[in-house]
């Protein structure tokens, strides 16, 4: 390895920033392709490239400045990565197949259940009669998913009874997958890495609080029995030998509260779910729900992720000690411009850690930052998210 490789990121969001924090030390530049100057990747990025993440022009210039390509959200275009990284020979990880098959979500679901990994009960939606019929199966409530765009929670929306149904079509624009509603314990999710040579490893499980759709917390490790804590690790393990290609996955699972049987959506016999845990989605990328690793784990995330696209060895996941990332979201009514205050009171507590995304603008709901609470002088998970909560409160944009 040279101390001089360019690693080029399509997207420079938060997590194209935190990633470009983690290769510097590795001796890897970051460019990234994003269609808002000044994104947040571009203080701690080598480069921006601006224009849109389908942009040919722009995809072609980032290929021909890196060593690498690897991408941040799932509105790349995968022929066009797969092309460029012909041209310009540059290896382009994750796989743009498994691009294509993780942004639409029946794609998914279909792959997923082939490989005899366990999912909820889905069926395709392409009109109301066709949601009439999935509910006549599977009763209310059900979850209707865009099949593709949505990622964080955007494209899903909850149908309680008759009178959603209308709203819930509109809301969801083009093709649609409507899954049961599963009764689950908790949400939980494992960051998984694939390496060179067949190389996996996985982080510890970790539990999700999610209000609104949007992720608010992460707890690690998850409070879950450690039944439950292999079992995921196992469906974990499963999804990674499905996946092409190099790099780190966020793999969303729920915990139902007991075994339970599905019928397979092909219509084959109804088959056994093995166990408590069903895979909800994935991303291929650093998730969210990962965060947590930059002062929980030995290795964060993003270093393991910046590690498998170029090649080098996986880094350790063990968990430092217990850990709570909490999001801090916009808490506004409407767009304007950023200034956040009251973030004091969260650099002013025992064992907290900060980390601002640099957006210049916030909306409702949109991620602005997060901060990691880890265990000391003997919290309890409990207590650390009782903090969390208080702290977040704190902030506040004018």
């Amino acid at each position: 390895m040279t101390d001089t490789e360019t690693l080029g990121v399509v997207g420079g969001g938060q997590l194209g920033r935190m990633l470009a924090e983690a290769a510097a030390p590795l001796g890897v530049e970051v460019v990234v392709l994003d269609p808002t100057p000044e994104c947040p990747a571009s203080p701690v990025a080598r480069d921006q490239i601006v224009g849109d993440f389908d942009d040919e022009d722009g995809v072609q210039e980032l290929a021909a400045r890196a060593d690498y390509l690897t991408y941040e959200i799932e509105l790349a275009d995968p022929d066009l990565l797969e092309a460029v990284g012909d041209e310009y020979d540059v290896p382009v990880n994750p796989d743009p197949e498994t691009l294509r098959t993780i942004q639409d979500k029946l794609v998914q679901n279909r792959a997923l259940r082939d490989a005899g990994v366990p999912v909820p009960e889905f069926r395709q939606v392409d009109d109301r009669e066709d949601l009439e019929a999935a509910v006549e199966a599977f009763g209310y409530p059900v979850m209707l998913k865009a099949r593709e765009g949505g990622y964080d929670g955007r494209g899903n929306v909850p149908i309680t009874d008759e009178s959603d149904v209308d709203e819930a079509l509109s809301a969801v624009e083009g093709g649609a997958v409507v899954e049961e509603f599963v009764d689950f314990e908790r949400e939980v999710s494992i960051i998984g890495v694939k390496g060179t040579d067949g190389e996996t490893a996985t982080f510890p499980l970790g539990e999700n609080v999610h209000r609104e759709e949007i992720l608010r917390e992460t707890v690690v490790p998850a409070r879950s029995g450690e039944a439950v804590a292999e079992r995921a690790r196992d469906v974990a393990e499963d999804v990674l030998e499905m996946l092409s290609g190099r790099g780190v996955y966020g793999i969303e699972l729920f915990e139902t509260s007991e075994a339970r049987s599905a019928s397979n959506a092909s219509g084959d016999e109804p088959r056994a779910s093995e166990g408590e845990i069903l895979v909800n989605e994935i991303a291929p990328r650093p998730h969210n729900s990962g965060h947590y690793t930059i002062e929980g784990a030995l290795t964060s995330q993003f270093e393991q992720h910046a590690r498998a696209v170029t090649g080098r060895p996986l880094g350790a996941t063990d968990l430092r000690c217990p850990v709570v990332s909490a999001n801090v979201l916009g808490d506004v009514d409407e767009r304007r411009r950023a200034e956040p205050s009251g973030d004091d009171a969260i650099l002013s507590y025992p064992g907290a850690s900060l980390h601002w995304y640099g957006k210049h603008e916030v909306y409702p709901l949109r991620k602005m930052g997060h901060f990691t609470l880890v265990q000391r002088d003997g919290e309890s998970t409990d207590e650390l998210l009782d903090a969390a909560s208080d702290l977040r409160e704190e902030v506040t944009f004018q």
